[in-house]
């Protein structure tokens, strides 16, 4: 997914993968994880920076499809099929820092643009449950210098990162719903939701996560979070 490849028009553009069959703009598909019929007539084809309607397409071509915050790294569309492709996950950021913004009133565009660009994969976005503090996380500094200037150049904000009280993060799960609300609300200071509104653990130290880890022996706390939703597919 890639956020604003036309400045003029602020649009977004997922780029899809044909794996099997043909793609027919003409036709409908299935959004897995919503479980809705979608149309995709106005699917686009690139060749470097020009870019045209697209038409039948194959396996091992890529269209872009317009995006208006409904489609997710790693959907699958079908011709009506509960399948989705795994291995495309998200990998627990090393490194973490607290978007400090210069102007109050920028606040909804700075979350906005966080968000999108979290959705493209570029960075993770942190939402913790007990503050209104905003966490960006990556893998390396550079990131968040580019965070820094797409934010001010693509959506008019001018923020800066400071370091964030976080050595690492987890993703939790428990399959006990009541086990789970009982750690959610003994651990919410320390709680955040993702991008997709996962539930997870940001750690202060190492130490502070294998303790957690040691009291809380029903919750899974994972390094990873697959992008995959409905029936997996290897």
């Amino acid at each position: 997914i890639q956020a604003n490849m036309d400045p003029q028009h602020r649009d977004r553009v997922a780029f899809m993968r044909v794996c099997s069959g043909t793609f027919d703009p003409a036709g409908k598909a299935f959004h897995v994880r919503s479980g809705k019929p979608v149309k995709l007539a106005n699917a686009l084809s690139f060749m470097a920076s020009d870019r045209e309607r697209a038409g039948i397409a194959y396996p091992g071509d890529v269209v872009g499809i317009h995006n208006h915050g409904t489609v997710s790294i790693g959907d699958t569309f079908t011709e009506g099929e509960s399948l989705a492709f795994t291995g495309i996950p998200s990998f627990a950021p090393e490194l973490f820092r607290r978007a400090q913004l210069r102007d109050p009133l920028k606040a909804k565009a700075l979350q906005k643009g966080l968000a999108q660009l979290s959705e493209e994969g570029a960075t993770q976005f942190f939402r913790p449950l007990m503050s209104n503090d905003l966490i960006l996380g990556a893998i390396g500094v550079l990131q968040f210098d580019v965070a820094a200037y797409r934010l001010k150049d693509e959506y008019g904000v001018d923020a800066s990162f400071q370091q964030a009280s976080v050595a690492t993060a987890r993703w939790v799960q428990c399959d006990n719903a009541r086990k789970l609300e009982e750690f959610r609300e003994k651990n919410a200071m320390n709680l955040a939701l993702d991008a997709a509104d996962q539930l997870v653990y940001l750690a202060p130290t190492r130490v502070n996560l294998q303790l957690a880890e040691e009291r809380w022996p029903d919750v899974r706390f994972s390094a990873t979070r697959e992008h995959a939703h409905g029936v997996l597919a290897d």
